[in-house]
């Protein structure tokens, strides 16, 4: 039996998906994750604030696109969790 995991945004800001305009997602559908691991950043008044997974599972949804604002307790990524 699996859960569904939200991984809410923690502050009003901008997601970023990647480090950098050239580099790879942080997380991509169907990838496994671990607890702890970066899955995104958010940005604000130019501060980058890493954003992890408190569970390991795999990554179902990416519910936000790079470069778009967020605002505190949006939902950023679902993560299946197995029991």
């Amino acid at each position: 039996m699996s859960k569904i995991y939200e991984i809410l945004s923690p502050l009003p800001g901008t997601f970023y998906q990647k480090e950098s305009p050239t580099a790879a997602p942080f997380v991509l559908v169907g990838q496994e994750i671990k607890a702890g691991d970066v899955v995104g950043l958010v940005e604000v008044m130019k501060m980058f604030n890493q954003i992890t997974s408190e569970h390991a599972g795999i990554v179902i949804e990416v519910c936000v696109e790079n470069d778009e604002p967020v605002d505190v307790g949006e939902v950023l990524f679902r993560i299946e969790v197995s029991a």
